[in-house]
C-alpha cells in the first residue's frame, strides 16, 4: 500500500486523495464522477488515496475500485458499497503543518495512512462543492483542485451567482427567490410572489433548488395547477428556491480550464432537445446518456463570444481550476448565461471532458492538469 512509503523519502510520489460521495442529492452521481477520476489519474506519477463521505457523513476509506463505482443497470452506486467497513473513518489533520490522514476504527489502535499532498474533492452539491469542504481543507493547510471557498460558495447559490454576474454585467434571465423564511412566515404571499412572476414574464415556469445541481429537484411547471407539486419538490432538496422564465433558444455549454497563464475556454457544446424528457433533467443526464453536439454548430462569431463570456463568468466568481458555464443562445441571437458548475461531471458521457477532448486536451491530460494546478497554488489568501 502507498501509506508504507515515508513520507520523508525523496522518492516518495504527490499523494492525491480523492474524496467522493457526500451528504447531498449528488452523492450517487459524485461516486460515478471520482470512479472516472480514479481510472484517469497516472499511478506513475501520484499515489492515490480514495476517501468515500456516506450519505450520512462518515469518511471513510474505500476500495480503489473504479469497476464498481459505474452506473449498471440503472442502479446508482454509493460509497456504503464500497467502504472497506461499516464503523470505520478517516480523519484528515487540523494541523497546517502536519498533512498526515488516519484510519480509526473501533477498538484498534489509529492506523497511519500517510501524507496527502493535494485533495481531489469530487463532491457535487451541498457540503462539498459549496465551499464548506474547501473551508475545512483551507484550515488544514491542504492544497485542493478547484474554485476556492468564495467562488464554491456562489457557484454553489443560484441566486448569488446571478447576482455577482449581473454586477459584472453578464447578462441573466429573469427569477425570482422564494427564500425559506417567506415561506415560513406567508405561503401565500409566496405563491403569489410566484404568480405575479409567472403573469410577468409568462408560463411555463422551472422550479428548482437553489443551491443543487444535477437537474435534481427541478420541475417544468406549465400553469398554476402544478405550482405547489414543483415548490414541494424544490424544497424537499433545499429550502430555499429559485424560479426561472423559459428563455426560448439553444442550450450551449462551455468549458474553462486554468492554464499556467491563465483560464482558457474550450470548444463549445449544445445540448440538443431530448425528445424522451420534457428537459434536460437527471435522468436524461446520466441514466439515459443523453448526448451532446461537440462542438456545438455555431459561428465564428458565436464562438468566440460565448468563450468570451465563460472566462468572464469564470473571472467575475473568482474561480480557480475549473469551470463549465452554461448558456442559453436566445432567438434573437444573445447569449444569455444560466448557470455556472465549479466541480463538474466528469462522469464517461460529461461534458465537460468532452468539450475539452475537442480541444486537443485528453482526458488524463486534463486530470493531470487540475492536480498540477492545485499543487502550484497555496493555501490562504491568494
Amino acid at each position: 500500500m502507498s501509506s508504507e512509503i515515508s513520507p520523508q523519502s525523496p522518492a516518495r510520489k504527490p499523494r492525491v486523495a480523492v474524496v467522493f460521495g457526500g451528504r447531498s442529492s449528488e452523492h450517487a452521481i459524485s461516486v460515478v464522477t471520482a470512479g472516472a477520476v480514479l481510472r484517469a489519474i497516472d499511478r506513475a506519477k501520484y499515489d492515490v488515496l480514495p476517501i468515500g463521505i456516506t450519505t450520512d457523513g462518515r469518511w471513510a476509506l474505500t476500495a480503489d475500485d473504479p469497476e464498481r463505482m459505474a452506473i449498471a443497470d440503472r442502479a446508482l452506486p454509493s460509497v456504503e458499497q464500497l467502504a472497506e467497513s461499516a464503523e470505520g473513518g478517516v480523519v484528515l489533520p487540523v494541523d497546517p503543518s502536519k498533512r498526515e490522514v488516519v484510519y480509526t476504527e473501533p477498538g484498534a489502535v489509529p492506523k497511519a495512512l500517510g501524507e496527502v499532498d493535494v485533495v481531489f474533492p469530487m463532491l457535487h452539491g451541498p457540503y462539498g462543492e459549496d465551499g464548506t469542504l474547501q473551508g475545512m481543507l483551507e484550515l488544514a493547510g491542504i492544497p485542493y483542485v478547484g474554485a476556492g471557498v468564495l467562488a464554491s460558495a456562489v457557484g454553489q447559490d443560484k441566486e448569488y451567482m446571478k447576482r455577482v454576474f449581473t454586477s459584472f454585467g453578464l447578462p441573466v434571465g429573469p427569477y425570482v427567490v422564494i427564500r425559506p423564511r417567506e415561506w415560513e412566515a406567508d405561503q401565500a404571499a409566496a405563491r403569489k410572489k410566484i404568480v405575479d412572476f409567472a403573469g410577468e414574464h409568462g408560463w411555463p415556469l422551472f422550479v428548482k433548488p437553489a443551491r443543487a445541481g444535477s437537474s435534481i429537484g427541478i420541475t417544468k411547471v406549465d400553469d398554476l395547477s402544478g405550482l405547489d407539486e414543483a415548490i414541494a419538490e424544490a424544497r424537499r432538496h433545499d429550502p430555499k428556491i429559485l424560479v426561472e422564465s423559459l428563455l426560448r433558444g439553444r442550450e450551449i455549454e462551455c468549458g474553462v480550464l486554468e492554464f499556467e497563464d491563465g483560464p482558457r475556454a474550450s470548444v463549445p457544446a449544445e445540448i440538443p432537445p431530448v425528445s424522451a424528457h420534457d428537459f434536460y433533467d437527471f435522468e436524461a443526464k446520466y441514466i439515459d446518456s443523453a448526448s451532446g453536439i461537440v462542438p456545438a454548430p455555431l459561428g465564428e462569431d458565436e464562438t468566440r463570444r460565448v468563450q468570451e463570456l465563460a472566462v468572464q463568468a469564470f473571472e467575475a466568481a473568482s474561480c480557480e481550476g475549473l469551470v463549465r458555464a452554461d448558456f442559453f443562445l436566445t432567438e434573437d441571437g444573445e447569449f444569455v448565461i444560466n448557470e455556472i458548475n465549479t466541480m463538474p461531471g466528469f462522469t464517461p458521457i460529461s461534458m465537460y471532458p468532452r468539450m475539452w477532448q475537442e480541444s486537443g486536451v485528453g482526458y488524463s491530460e486534463l486530470v493531470d492538469r487540475l492536480i498540477e494546478a492545485a499543487l502550484r497554488r497555496s493555501t490562504g489568501l491568494r
